[in-house]
């Protein structure tokens, strides 16, 4: 009877998993990016924010690398600097764009040097770039990349301030290490480290589109537009300047998804649904509309079609778009196929655990469904250390469970 009481938990435990994303996770989306879409990661990243934004007019040396007697005087915002390096070791190009990612939202910080190296100081009203650590999502709001509203200017920075950010590189080809800035305070020593890039080497899905490149001047004129009515939730207006683009260049795939996300905007899912499928025609190794086709099939529990859609995120650029793992994980786990179930989730952790703690959870659930109660046990109670836990008391009692299992095993092997 324990058995089959416990088959009932997990199956719920396991329904529950999908309900667990009050949040869209993973990449990301946010309308209003001149030459396409924000997405990326969360690690959800992740994770792929365009370069786009309030930059200085050249990009120049902001390093003034200083030493460890920096006082970060109160009031003048906490000072950092650090180095990037390539994968064999050296500097970079120059003009690699350093981020802070701060609530899921990024927005540039400082520009990287010949030698590698980084400088900046937040929180102080003439920063080189409007401070963004008191800048968060609206309710709702997908955890990514979107620039979303910034330009507040805090004078001070706080613990708590810091607490949801990471420090990050933007190149193309390339992912970045995050380096958390939570729990750093003003005196701390300003030097975060190295931010290291790796290749995406066999990945090809990118988070802007190459056709917008080709676009001609009327048709940009009209993608702007629509841009512009966006920010401004002005959607018919939007979608008369996103209509207008996508006929004067209809293999504007940029254009083609904007017009999806205003769709998605007047819950007109089905042209939604058609847009997004223009956006991949038209560029197939644009990534961002297939990421919005497999989290609207993931609304409508449609398991077959959130787990082929985000298996080809998967293949074409998971380490910017890391939430295909983890809805992966959960289509392929509601539809009994647990050894790719697994797969993902551990990809999942490996690459977004720390924006996304919920991967612990689906994992622990697919390892419970797979009757490795020890292993779902670890993982459930990784999951319960973290902050983002809203229903408790259902994980705590699955976690019970699977350590009576644990128990129960450990017992009768120890029977003569």
């Amino acid at each position: 009877m324990r058995v089959s009481r416990f088959s009932v938990i997990v199956a719920g435990a396991a329904f529950a998993a999908t309900l667990l994303p009050a949040q869209k996770v993973g990449g990301g989306t946010s309308t209003g990016t001149t030459g396409g879409s924000t997405t990326g990661t969360g690690t959800t990243g992740t994770t792929g924010t365009p370069t786009t934004g309030n930059f200085p007019t050249s990009p120049g040396s902001t390093t003034n690398t200083p030493n460890n007697n920096n006082t970060n005087l109160p009031g003048r915002g906490a000072f950092y600097f650090g180095k990037v390096v390539m994968p064999d070791g050296t500097a970079p190009p120059s003009g690699v764009i350093i981020e802070r990612v701060c609530n899921g939202v990024a927005r540039p910080q400082a520009y990287v040097d010949s030698r590698g190296d980084f400088s900046f100081q937040v929180g102080q009203t003439q920063d080189m770039l409007p401070d963004a650590t008191v800048d968060s999502p609206l309710p709702g709001t997908p955890r990514g990349n979107g620039m979303g509203s910034l330009g507040s200017t805090s004078t001070t920075q706080t613990k708590t301030d810091l607490f949801a950010c990471d420090l990050r590189a933007q190149l193309a080809g390339y992912r970045s290490d995050l380096i958390s800035l939570a729990g750093r305070r003003n005196l701390d020593d300003p030097n975060i480290g190295t931010i290291n890039l790796h290749s995406l080497g066999k990945y090809e899905g990118l988070t802007t589109s190459a056709t917008s490149a080709l676009a001609p001047k009327d048709a940009r004129k009209a993608f702007e537009k629509g841009v512009e009515a966006a920010k401004k939730s002005k959607f018919d207006e939007a979608q008369a300047a996103f209509l207008k683009a996508t006929e004067l260049y209809p293999r504007y795939a940029s254009a083609w998804y904007e017009l999806g996300m205003v769709y998605e905007k007047r819950t007109q899912v089905a042209e939604a649904r058609d847009a997004y499928a223009k956006s991949m025609a038209a560029d197939s190794r644009f990534v961002n509309p297939y990421e919005r086709l497999y989290l609207l099939a993931f609304d409508e529990k449609k398991w077959e079609e959130v787990a082929q859609i985000s298996n080809q995120v998967m293949h074409l650029n998971p380490y910017d778009f890391p939430g295909s793992l983890y809805y992966n994980a959960i289509a392929n786990s509601q539809l009994m196929r647990l050894d790719i179930a697994e797969k993902s989730a551990r990809e999942a952790v490996q690459l977004s655990a720390t924006q996304n703690p919920k991967v612990y959870y689906i994992l622990g659930v697919i390892l419970a469904k797979k009757q490795d109660y020890k292993g779902a046990s670890e993982s459930l109670r990784t999951y319960l250390k973290s902050d983002v836990v809203t229903d408790r008391d259902k994980v705590a009692k699955l976690l019970a469970d699977c350590e009576k299992q644990v128990g129960a095993r450990a017992e009768v092997k120890t029977q003569p």
